[in-house]
């Protein structure tokens, strides 16, 4: 896992160590490992153009003590002051070293014209818009030829929640002391931190239990079928999805579930989907369902049932939730079964487990919110969803989200802008309705199915490996992807 930090956490582990250290140490340190990095990018220091944008806290002390240990090795190394408060010390330290202060008017030509910048604009205390100079600042960084390296955060970047208001530096490289930040991992701010390097400054004996945790390969564990095992104890899942309009999501909810490693499938919708499920799945137990309040009897034994996925809206699929989430079987619910939980919270009041996985426009329906809010604060949302709604809350999108009261934030970190396409959503249903089955619990299950339906998608695009490249990819190709997705875990 890797762990990250809100900014109030980060501050009060700061204060106790910088306690016990003589002062300036802790700046010293972050500047330091700043300054490896920067070094590492450029590869010859000696004679490259460094231009530093210092703010006028400890973020722009950090970016003027690394510009200094830069300008020691040869580089030429100037600084711009966005603030009329700069880090004395700092800037004491650069120009010992040899670097000089530039003119702001200067700033555009110099950062266009540098090998490497620097951006110490604001750092994690910043929130809201930037304000001038630093918005223009931020732009021209954004516009550099050079690399851009942001300290701690990039500029305009909110380190807690990765919301974004306006103009904002668009970094190659952030490095970032002691701790991840929320925002690093979090769209919109993730988008503008490229490669995210952590430096250690000794903060971790001071640091709370993370806010957020972001799962690497080891982290995923689907269960494994062992000699004893059958289709029964691999886990039965049911699924009522595809409706008369929309009988292609059953196929790929099915689809996902199959290939999620379900020991069983039992699918249950209106003829024309089942007819479809039938032909391409052969494999799953069908069963036609009329309405009435006796519509699920005779499908047999499931463990986890998933609903919503292309089912309709109105009273019919209404009654088909209102079973599903009277058993005491854990239940997930997407698509078409969250328009009617809109309308219908109070199916919610249940003890089993409840996964919900809204994108942002299900998910303001669900809250009477508004869509645009939900996509820039998607941490905020997603843990008022799960508080309110009292379930296990996976927020598709560009970064999938998954909340459960009491419990950090998980951050889905694979995933390619190529799953932005219809119908994976039900794909990613089937495969978690599938590890829900197998006896994982709401939040694994809905972190193991989020990790390895990105992940499939990253494979089934070509991106394999960092030099691939990708292309587009329809919701069937992720499920055909599954099954190699599953063999990089380390089992």
């Amino acid at each position: 896992m890797r762990y990250a930090h809100e900014v109030g956490d980060v501050r009060a582990a700061e204060g106790a160590l910088m306690a016990r250290l003589p002062e300036g140490t802790l700046m010293r340190r972050a500047a330091a490992g700043l300054a490896r990095v920067c070094a590492g990018l450029l590869g010859r220091v000696y004679g490259a153009d460094v231009v530093v944008l210092a703010g006028s806290g400890d973020n722009g002390g950090d970016a003027l003590y690394a510009g200094a240990r830069l300008a020691r090795r040869g580089a030429r190394v100037r600084a711009v002051a966005a603030g009329s408060r700069l880090h004395q010390e700092g800037l004491a330290d650069l120009r010992a070293a040899g670097g000089r202060l530039i003119d702001l008017a200067d700033a555009g030509a110099a950062v266009a014209a540098a090998d490497l910048v620097i951006d110490g604009l604001t750092g994690i205390g910043g929130s809201g818009a930037l304000r001038e100079p630093h918005a223009t600042l931020a732009l021209a960084a954004s516009g550099a030829g050079g690399i851009v390296v942001a300290c701690d955060v990039p500029s305009g970047v909110d380190a807690s929640s990765g919301q974004v208001e306006g103009a904002a530096v668009r970094a190659d490289v952030t490095v970032t002391f002691g701790t991840l930040k929320p925002g690093l991992l979090i769209d919109p701010g993730a988008s503008y931190c490229g490669v995210v390097e952590l430096v250690d400054i000794g903060l971790g004996p001071y640091l709370d239990d993370p806010d957020v945790v972001s799962p690497a390969a080891e982290d995923v564990r689907p269960p494994v079928p062992g000699p004893e095992s059958d289709k029964y104890r691999r886990g039965v899942v049911g699924i009522l999805a595809g409706g008369e309009a929309f009988t292609g999501a059953a196929v790929l909810s099915v689809g996902g579930a199959v290939r999620g490693g379900a020991g069983m499938v039992r699918f249950a919708s209106v003829r024309p989907a089942v007819e479809l499920v039938r032909q391409r799945w052969p494999e799953a137990v069908t069963t036609v369902i009329e309405p009435g309040e006796k519509a699920l009897d005779g499908i047999g034994r499931v463990q986890a049932w998933v609903a919503g996925p292309g089912l309709g809206t109105g009273e019919d699929a209404e009654g088909l939730l209102q079973a599903v989430l009277s058993t005491e079987l854990p239940v997930l619910v997407d698509a078409d079964g969250l328009t009617v939980l809109a309308r219908r919270r109070d199916l919610l009041a249940r003890d089993a487990p409840t996964l919900l996985t809204p994108h942002a426009g299900e998910l303001a329906r669900l809250l009477d919110a508004d869509r645009g809010e939900i996509e820039a604060r998607r941490l905020e949302f997603v843990r008022r969803a799960a508080a309110e709604l009292d379930a296990t809350v996976l927020l598709k999108g560009s970064t999938t989200v998954i909340a459960e009261p009491g419990r950090p934030v998980r951050v889905n970190p694979t995933g390619t802008s190529w799953l932005a396409t219809a119908g994976t959503g039900d794909v990613l249903s089937g495969l978690t309705g599938a590890l829900l089955a197998g006896g994982l619990s709401a939040l694994d299950a809905a972190t193991a199915g989020a990790y390895l339906h990105g992940l499939a998608a990253r494979l089934a695009a070509g991106g394999a490996s960092p030099d691939a490249g990708e292309a587009p990819i329809g919701a069937f190709d992720v499920i055909t992807a599954l099954p190699a997705a599953f063999r990089t875990l380390p089992w």
